[in-house]
């Protein structure tokens, strides 16, 4: 199969080096010339649980030419539009589009560029980090749950379905996957935001009373709104979730550490915690703690002047 990455950051090379590995034709579309240059010039550094180095093909997302069969969207949830402006040339009319991006409300902008039936929607529990430009750290395994939005349903994407799997990506078919999206939303408003602003790894933040005190009211905010909006959530389960996927990466910086902390870069917050603040607005819903958590990493931000 021939597939594109679009957007390859940690959690992308981690899924192109996984299909490559497995027999796939992989390109990594990206737009940090340091990472391309490191790629083009060594080939990507797998560290953690192997230590390679690993041949890839990494280009800008304007450079792609050839009309892809798959495409994996992977992007920071801000730069969606513009990766998929970019490439809108290799969307054919077959080519099956996943999006595995954190955060709530990607479909509406994916429906601009790929025909609904073409949709894949899904989530991750996999983890990954980007060391320098070109050096990924992967270690563990994790699952991927995804539902297609084509009428067919899982018979519309089962050949996607056997290639993640034959990579070992533990792909699960879900027909409800909105769930789920939201579950790992709570996921990343609870550890994201916190250990960026705490500059901590996951189980060093979840180590005290007080944390989890912070987390559980951000789940139960988070539930609210998703209630409110008719998806079906269950609070403790949640936090039973969010409490175990804590303790299974506890020594894991999460995605907006990386961004914040390590990179200086702009987060995904408006997406995750920020996402749910505008909606409790829109809806007359208090979200007192999110909303303060979204303002404080753009104060973060502002204070390392990332732009």
């Amino acid at each position: 199969m021939f597939i594109y990455i679009a957007g390859a950051g940690a959690m992308g090379c981690r899924f192109g080096y996984q299909l490559q590995k497995s027999g796939n034709e992989v390109i990594l579309l990206d737009n940090w010339q340091a990472h391309i240059d490191a790629i083009k010039a060594n080939g990507l550094h797998i560290t953690g649980d192997e230590d390679l180095m690993y041949p890839m093909t990494i280009m800008h997302p304007t450079e792609a030419t050839r009309e892809a069969d798959f495409i994996i969207l992977f992007t920071k949830a801000m730069q969606l539009k513009a990766m998929l402006t970019d490439i809108k040339s290799i969307i054919g009319a077959k080519t099956k589009v996943l999006c595995l991006l954190n955060g709530l409300g990607h479909e509406d902008t994916i429906r601009e560029f790929v025909p609904q039936e073409n949709i894949m929607m899904g989530v991750t529990v996999w983890t990954a980090g980007l060391k320098n430009p070109g050096v990924v750290f992967l270690q563990g395994k994790g699952t991927i749950n995804l539902q297609s939005f084509s009428s067919q349903g899982e018979a519309a994407v089962k050949d996607i379905v056997d290639t993640m799997n034959a990579a070992g990506l533990n792909v699960i078919y879900d027909n409800d996957v909105v769930p789920s999206i939201w579950r790992k939303a709570c996921v990343n408003g609870t550890m994201n935001s916190t250990c960026a602003l705490t500059d901590s790894k996951i189980g060093q933040f979840f180590g005290s009373e007080a944390a989890i005190r912070i987390v559980k009211t951000i789940i139960h905010e988070f539930v609210l709104v998703g209630t409110a909006e008719g998806v079906k959530l269950n609070e403790q389960e949640i936090v039973d979730y969010v409490m175990h996927t804590a303790e299974i990466a506890a020594n894991h910086y999460p995605s907006m550490h990386q961004d914040l902390i390590q990179n200086h870069r702009l987060t995904e917050i408006d997406y995750i915690n920020g996402a749910v603040a505008r909606k409790g607005v829109r809806l007359g819903i208090a979200t007192p703690y999110c909303q303060m958590i979204t303002d404080l990493i753009h104060a973060k931000e502002s204070i390392l002047e990332i732009k």
